[in-house]
């Protein structure tokens, strides 16, 4: 394979990025845009970019992924897309009838310029938008930022078209939803329901892209955040933000609409950042901590400490999203791992004040870059340099593993080449016990594979 021709010897690049650690921002948009019930992400753009976003997504997720697309034309990118957005919005609110339409930008109507807001308007006085019904945008093209800013971008949509701030405050924490599967997104209601703390999570992709088959097709599932829901975080008395690249801008613009504080924290990604986050929605839901919880957590300490010796001083390389990067790396220290290699096509300061919190001391030879250039190639040829002992990553991976007969970890956007990632969680201390079998797995499943027949034990 190519990648065999990858040499450990490291050139300055400035101008060049080889197969980049991240997406194009409309793949965060529409999906986002999925987490909100009976909401229909549309692709303001030509069909060949809506095609391929769909695609990807369903790809990861094995399930149709729908969305609409202003179907751009030669006359379109010319004089631009005003007519082909307001004759989609009239067609859709009249043969697929959703709440919502949430209209995302591409390359290609951004650099036209088109003007969102005075289009949908143009909608509005033309009356293609029923009453009860809503068209949103935001500006997603993907000449600039990763899918994690486009998902940021959809959140802050919903919150700048949807979000009241009334007299009458509630009781309740809102959970805004850093990009993660919907089985963590399931996990997380569970450990609110446990702790019997009134919350409002969005978006929620849970019984939207993992709904059971009964038989019977259904536009739109029962799944995701309900309109009504996203309306009253206005009123909540607090705001957790999961994740701070995927959530940070829509806690600031909910708190400067309507003046609902706010905390960020890791994606609850192994021990620590699960205890944080239950420890924060304790707090803020003046709720007590319960003892089934605290028997969880005893059981992932348990499994840890049972399996400690083949954790010890392992060599790590990982790639993939910052917000799900720095609480994993953290959760490897915590199983003396040792993270040596680390990189995310996401730009961004906290990445690496993260990166230098945690490893600086622990793993002084580590070597982690962010955004630009912090591509695959690079990550292989610090693998080239010195290998190890676990690669984890994205289905990407599986050519570095496979070319340096290193163990691999699935995990992160896209898992295309497995099926089932979606369907177990790994937040929370249930999710943080899944990662710990699933890395214990591949490490023993490699020793067997690659050790002397006289060292093959049925005892591991």
């Amino acid at each position: 394979m190519l990648l065999r021709h990858t040499t450990e010897k490291e050139i300055d690049r400035k101008a060049l990025t080889i197969n980049p650690v991240k997406t194009c921002q409309p793949i965060g948009a529409m999906y986002a845009a999925l987490g909100v019930h009976r909401c229909l992400p549309h692709s303001h753009g030509s069909q060949g970019c809506c095609s391929y976003h769909r695609s990807m997504l369903t790809r990861h997720f094995k399930e149709p992924i729908l969305s609409s697309t202003s179907s751009f034309s030669e006359g379109a990118s010319v004089f631009g897309g005003s007519s082909n957005l307001i004759s989609a919005i009239d067609t859709i609110f009249t043969v697929y009838d959703p709440d919502v339409i949430a209209v995302h930008t591409t390359c290609l109507s951004e650099t036209i310029g088109d003007d969102m807001a005075q289009i949908i308007s143009k909608a509005k006085e033309e009356e293609k938008i029923p009453k009860n019904k809503t068209v949103i945008y935001c500006n997603t093209p993907s000449y600039i930022g990763t899918h994690i800013t486009g998902y940021s971008n959809q959140l802050s949509a919903f919150v700048n078209f949807f979000s009241i701030s009334t007299p009458k405050k509630r009781n309740v924490v809102n959970l805004v939803a850093g990009w993660m599967e919907p089985s963590d997104m399931r996990e997380i209601k569970r450990i609110s329901r446990i702790m019997e703390a009134r919350t409002i999570l969005f978006p929620d992709m849970s019984d939207v892209l993992d709904t059971p088959l009964n038989g019977k097709f259904e536009m739109y599932p029962s799944g995701g955040a309900t309109i009504q829901e996203i309306t009253a975080i206005g009123d909540s008395k607090f705001t957790i933000g999961l994740g701070a690249y995927s959530t940070e801008n829509a806690c600031v613009k909910l708190e400067n609409k309507c003046k609902v504080r706010f905390e960020i924290v890791e994606i609850p990604i192994g021990l620590k950042a699960t205890d944080r986050f239950v420890i924060s929605l304790s707090r803020h839901a003046n709720v007590p901590i319960p003892d089934i919880l605290t028997e969880e957590r005893g059981r992932l300490v348990d499994l840890i400490a049972d399996n400690s010796k083949y954790f010890y001083k392992k060599r790590v390389a990982l790639f993939g999203d910052p917000d799900t990067l720095i609480p994993l790396i953290e959760f490897l220290l915590t199983l003396d791992m040792k993270p040596v290699y680390v990189v995310t096509g996401t730009a961004g300061n906290h990445f690496n004040r993260s990166m230098q919190e945690l490893l600086s001391e622990k793993v002084s030879e580590a070597k982690y870059k962010s955004g630009e250039c912090a591509d695959m190639f690079q990550l292989h040829q610090w693998i080239k340099q010195k290998s190890v002992d676990l690669l984890i990553g994205n289905t990407y991976g599986k050519y570095i593993a496979r070319d340096e007969n290193i163990p691999f970890v699935r995990f992160g956007f896209p898992v295309t080449d497995r099926p089932g990632n979606n369907y177990f969680p790994h937040v929370g201390y249930v999710g943080a016990s899944n990662l710990v079998i699933k890395i214990l797995e591949k490490i023993l499943d490699h020793k067997d594979r690659t050790c002397h027949e006289s060292k093959v034990e049925f005892q591991m």
